[in-house]
């Protein structure tokens, strides 16, 4: 919290003198840094930036400094107005703050700003008076202060209701305030000090605030930033500029999952990143548990009975059910219970179906199904079919964040939305080579698009254009899953029919990544959603292999080597 301006501390001791955000006052009533002063600097970006360093020293609490920066200077941290009007608000001087307004009136760009922030200002007041007792005061400043003017109806109707409140600390929790005191007055001038021009009052913490917004700007421009970082500037050196270093990147393979004993064509992790579910030519699914700590993953459970081979899985939203579908001649598709092992359905509407891809609703009761061979439907967990779209070959579907809107990729080289309430369609994408796959992104604005020998196409479904074609991978008409990633999901990777997985930033074309080691064309590749180190990868190899960052940069299991590698 930013220190009260309103005295300074001097070898540990309380002064009496007032400190306004430049201002001094000596013992014969002088102010020394509002006097009027020819500046010493004239440039006005030096000026901003001299402001910025006084105001910070005065929110560490060094108003002497602070002062004496201002004085050599010749600038001044804010207008006297201002800084007097701070110190009546900070002091809780409510007659003498309102006083203060008419000398900033002039000053503010908005007309109506003059009545905003005297509301905040009784608003406090009231909160107060209620607070100490004096319940007839606050009903006085309620009645003929804050109704009179006839602002904000709404938040009156809250604030009356507060009489009600039988003690301080019922009042407080109810008002989520803090309380009479420095803390709530600070708070109420951060927010009185938005309506104030930066030229006669800076913006509270302004240097912290700008030095914030570079780290950003640097975070996004770090191709290989895939890290959490809090907005405290203590987590970060501000003499450097932030790089990641690649080595932190899931760019090594540390695990290779040999358990499958054919070509591997889906990989998935579950929603809560616990999980990796592999499908496999070989008729099974298996399961994988996660090791947040060292990267690692340990068989639980095998599902086997699938007779066509597993192409497609989709968790459900809390990770308990898996679908698993097959390739275009399976007419079946499965739904098992992951924490027992249990079959719970296993659907088959027509032996003529071809059930390849899936999506399951957000509210985890219902899914969509369908195919190539024109099969569309939407089922229960059940397996009771709700609602069926005739005609409709799709390669993969997905469901609109609102609930309502499937997508789905067809055989005609485009991407259509099929309302299932309404019975409407409509076209939302339209690419001039077949759609082997899409996925969306977890905000439901982008769309990410393998298409046949063209490769990765990055979609904006909202202004439905086409962002971006990301370069390098080798795209035929294979079916090859891609994914979004990372942290914020910056990422996108792609398997490839050249052995290898390709990775890119959202905003670049060309491959920040290249990784080797699969042997065969790798089909899909998965980000885990909540352990952005890890990425898992399933080829034609029979192998599935999992990314992570260089050794030094993970956890290794008690007793093991450094590296975990198992290749």
């Amino acid at each position: 919290m930013q220190a009260p301006n309103c005295c300074v501390q001097q070898n540990g001791e309380a002064s009496s003198s007032l400190h306004q955000n430049g201002s001094t006052e000596t013992e014969n009533g002088e102010n020394n840094t509002n006097k009027e002063v020819s500046p010493k600097i004239t440039k006005s970006s030096d000026q901003d930036v001299v402001r910025l360093i006084g105001q910070h020293l005065r929110g560490l609490g060094l108003n002497q400094s602070a002062d004496q920066l201002m004085e050599e200077s010749g600038c001044r941290l804010d207008h006297p107005a201002a800084s007097k009007f701070r110190c009546h608000v900070i002091e809780g001087e409510w007659a003498k703050a309102e006083a203060d307004l008419n000398q900033l009136k002039p000053m503010l760009e908005s007309p109506q700003a003059v009545a905003k922030m005297k509301f905040l200002l009784l608003e406090q007041k009231y909160l107060e008076y209620l607070e100490d007792g004096k319940v007839l005061d606050a009903l006085h400043v309620l009645r003929q202060e804050l109704s009179p003017l006839k602002m904000n109806t709404q938040r009156l109707h809250e604030l009356s209701g507060f009489m009600m409140c039988g003690s301080g600390d019922e009042l407080r929790k109810i008002a989520c305030w803090d309380g009479k005191g420095s803390q709530s007055r600070q708070k109420l001038m951060d927010n009185l000090q938005g309506y104030l021009p930066p030229s006669v009052m800076l913006p509270p913490r302004r240097l912290h605030t700008l030095l914030c917004q570079a780290l950003e700007l640097q975070k996004d421009h770090c191709p290989f930033h895939n890290t959490k970082v809090d907005d405290d500037l203590d987590e970060v050196s501000l003499l450097i500029d932030h790089v990641c270093s690649p080595e932190r990147f899931p760019c090594q393979t540390i695990q290779q999952l040999n358990d499958h004993c054919d070509e591997v064509w889906f990989c998935k992790f579950s929603n809560n990143g616990t999980k990796l579910a592999t499908g496999s030519k070989d008729a099974t699914v298996m399961i994988w548990d996660v090791d947040p700590e060292t990267l690692e993953l340990k068989h639980r459970r095998t599902l086997e009975g699938h007779s066509y081979g597993v192409s497609y899985l989709a968790w459900s939203p809390d990770d308990v059910h898996l679908i698993a579908c097959g390739p275009d001649d399976c007419s079946e598709l499965w739904i098992w219970n992951v924490e027992t092992g249990d079959l719970r359905n296993k659907l088959s509407h027509s032996p003529e179906d071809s059930l390849t891809c899936c999506a399951w609703h957000k509210d985890g009761k219902k899914f969509i199904t369908g195919g190539t061979r024109g099969q569309f439907y939407q089922c229960d967990i059940d397996g009771n079919v709700l609602d069926t779209w005739e005609g409709v070959r799709v390669q993969c579907l997905c469901y609109k964040k609102d609930g309502k809107t499937v997508l789905a990729g067809d055989t005609h080289h485009r991407i259509r939305g099929y309302n299932f309430e309404d019975l409407t369609d409509s076209n939302v994408i339209q690419e001039d080579h077949s759609v082997m796959s899409f996925t969306c992104s977890d905000n439901g604005r982008l769309l990410l698009l393998n298409v046949a020998t063209q490769g990765v196409h990055l979609w904006d479904l909202q202004d439905r254009c086409l962002i971006r074609k990301y370069q390098g991978v080798t795209q035929g008409y294979y079916t090859i899953h891609s994914c979004f990633g990372g942290v914020n999901q910056d990422f996108i990777a792609s398997g490839s029919e050249d052995n290898k997985v390709y990775i890119w930033h959202v905003r670049r074309e060309q491959p920040i990544a290249t990784l080797t080691g699969h042997s065969r064309t790798v089909n899909c590749v998965s980000w885990n959603p909540v352990y952005p180190q890890i990425l898992a990868s399933a080829s034609d190899d029979y192998t599935v292999r999992i990314w992570g960052p260089a050794p030094r940069y993970r956890k290794r299991r008690k007793g093991s080597p450094v590296s975990t590698s198992q290749q």
